[in-house]
């Protein structure tokens, strides 16, 4: 029987220090082979490479103390239990931790309470059984020191370890995350606050390495995409809190930068091309490798403080001392157990790693860092705003003595603008005049005089001058209703045309949609078809005119063709109608050629749609 030791000077509940060990994958509890004693916390020693790992036996033996009548229920306590396996209680099946299986992997964090039915259990000499799984290739099994006694002297204890091994790491990757995010965030916007650029990129390190103490459960196809994941992110959190760590106290080494991301990727990438076989080896060395880099971070902290001499310099260095220490306790933890027991006992039962412990404190200080920067920056703004309000009060009786200079000026300026615009108008009166009742009334003398007129005829004219009026009307219209403008024009033109005995042909080419042209730009386009076509009706003697409108690639082509005698464009005598046409191309930024010969004349307006 191996001797109980009662916790914490609880009498009912028992700490197992030792325990009989035996190697074996026998389902049910062997009572075969050579039991060793064992002390506790333990530790078996890796397997050969290529050798499988046998599971493990553990037992010993415990009585059970009646309260009066009534049983007292008990339970069975397991600080870790990271294979999984069965708990036995006098050769029956009292719990059952999931193990590993050819498709999972498991690994339990979370303590594990095994409440003992009180019919499994008897006054003198219980036999506690507990099969502890196999350990993966190339990995250890750790076994605790096993607590037994009444369950409500136990689920403190569970509870208590639940809380800083389960549900401080899940609170760890959420704040890491949200942190990460508003740190990224802040450097998206602003590319030159490198440290918070820096400071998002380890706090989501962080929290994604902190994710195995959070994931319990994992295909085994996945398993090794993890492992380089977890590498990447321990690794590369320690690289980016050096580059920040540099940067924080001035120090800019472009080729140190580099050569410590090299050393970050070259861990994972070596354990991508390795394969699963190797992680341990690949972890214990290169993770050894990162030891030197922690400590030459501290080293520049502590330069930087010493050079500052300033809270905010210490900061940085006593975090950093934490976070040290916690890594060479994890290290312990996890490569030399025993010498970490021998030390102390009761803490290496516990087995409770601190680095992310520690790191956060690494975290929490370089937030801190940041968060004076950035009420310091804020200070320096509200200063800066300060001095400008100053500076305004003194620009302000500068600019009140500018004032009366400038609304002198502006009255000056206001009556040369007035003078303008009505000298402008003008010559828009004039041309418009020209063009279009000039034009048309001009025409309508002609007749009259020939006596080609009838009195119905001359009503009708007059008719047309009107509508001609309209047409500025129209095109100057604010609905920019441009196609029932050319609508009003065709027809006007159709009925003058052939009432002179000229024969006109209309071809309008342009999009499904129709065009949609600015009132002024459809102003001008009218008035050159209706100078060209005056023109046609007053000097050409044609017998057909060809009016086209087309659209060719975003540009407008009007072209007016007539068959009639052509005339001399020479000569000064084309006249005021000619040079308004032009002058109304040049204002919308068009091209007018005008051919004229034996067969006829031809106008061509090239212009661009906007």
């Amino acid at each position: 029987m191996v001797a109980l030791t009662p916790a914490y000077g609880l009498a009912n509940l028992f700490e197992l220090e030792h325990m009989q060990r035996l190697e074996s994958d026998s389902a049910l509890p062997p009572d075969f082979g050579e039991w060793a004693d064992t002390a506790l916390p333990y530790a078996a020693p890796k397997s050969p490479q290529g050798q499988r790992q046998n599971a493990a036996w553990y037992r010993s033996h415990f009585d059970v103390p009646r309260d009066g009548a009534m049983p007292v229920t008990w339970a069975v306590c397991l600080p870790y239990f990271y294979q999984g396996g069965q708990i036995w209680v006098n050769g029956r099946l009292a719990g059952n931790v999931p193990e590993s299986t050819p498709e999972m992997r498991v690994r339990w964090e979370r303590p594990q309470l095994i409440t003992v039915p009180p019919e499994l259990l008897r006054a003198q000499g219980n036999v506690l059984a507990i099969r502890a799984a196999a350990a993966p290739d190339n990995a250890a099994q750790y076994f605790p020191r096993v607590f037994v006694g009444p369950l409500a002297d136990l689920q403190p204890r569970a509870d208590r370890r639940t809380f800083w091994v389960r549900t401080m790491p899940q609170v760890t990757v959420v704040v890491c995350l949200l942190v990460a995010g508003f740190g990224l965030f802040i450097y998206g916007r602003r590319r030159s606050e490198v440290l918070y650029g820096l400071f998002g990129l380890a706090t989501a390190l962080w929290g994604i390495r902190t994710l195995t103490f959070v994931i319990e459960r994992m295909p085994l196809d996945s398993w090794q995409l993890w492992r380089i994941a977890y590498l990447a992110s321990t690794g590369g959190f320690i690289v980016v809190l050096a580059i920040f760590t540099l940067r924080f106290a001035g120090i800019r080494k472009p080729i140190l930068e580099k050569t410590l991301i090299g050393y970050w990727v070259s861990g994972p990438l070596w354990l991508s091309m390795a394969g699963a076989s190797a992680e341990p080896f690949i972890n214990h060395v290169w993770s050894t490798g990162l030891v030197p880099i922690g400590l030459s971070i501290l080293g520049v902290s502590g330069w930087s403080m010493l050079r500052q001499r300033t809270f905010a310099a210490a900061v940085m260095p006593l975090t950093l001392v934490i976070a040290v220490l916690s890594g060479v306790h994890d290290y312990l933890m996890a490569w030399n157990m025993e010498l970490l027991a021998r030390w102390f006992p009761h803490w290496a039962n516990q087995r409770i790693f601190l680095l992310h412990y520690g790191a956060n404190a690494v975290l929490l200080g370089m937030g801190g860092l940041l968060a004076a920067r950035f009420i310091e920056a804020l200070s320096s703004l509200q200063s800066a705003n300060q001095n400008l309000a100053d500076l305004n009060d003194t620009l302000e009786l500068r600019v009140a003595e500018r004032e009366l200079h400038l609304t002198a000026n502006f009255e000056r300026m206001a009556d040369m603008q007035r003078e303008h615009a009505a000298v402008q108008e003008r010559q828009l009166i004039m041309r418009e005049i020209h063009d279009g009742l000039g034009s048309r009334l001009f025409t309508s003398l002609l007749r009259v005089e020939r006596g080609d007129m009838t009195d119905q005829q001359i009503a009708e004219a007059l008719r047309d001058c009107i509508a001609d009026m309209r047409l500025a009307f129209d095109a100057l219209a604010p609905d920019d209703d441009f196609q029932a403008t050319l609508g009003n024009f065709l027809f006007r033109w159709q009925t003058q045309m052939r009432e002179a005995h000229i024969q006109p042909t209309w071809t309008i080419d342009v999009p499904d949609g129709g065009l949609h042209l600015a009132r002024q730009p459809a102003l001008h386009l009218l008035r050159i078809a209706q100078e060209a076509l005056t023109n046609v009706l007053k000097h050409a003697r044609a017998s057909n005119v060809r009016i086209e409108l087309r659209d060719r690639g975003g540009m407008l082509e009007l072209e007016v063709a007539d068959d009639g005698k052509g005339a001399d464009l020479s000569m000064d005598t084309a006249g005021r109608g000619m040079a308004n046409m032009h002058a109304r191309a040049k204002q919308m930024g068009a091209e007018l050629d005008v051919l004229s010969g034996a067969s006829g004349t031809r106008v061509m307006l090239r212009m661009p749609i906007k």
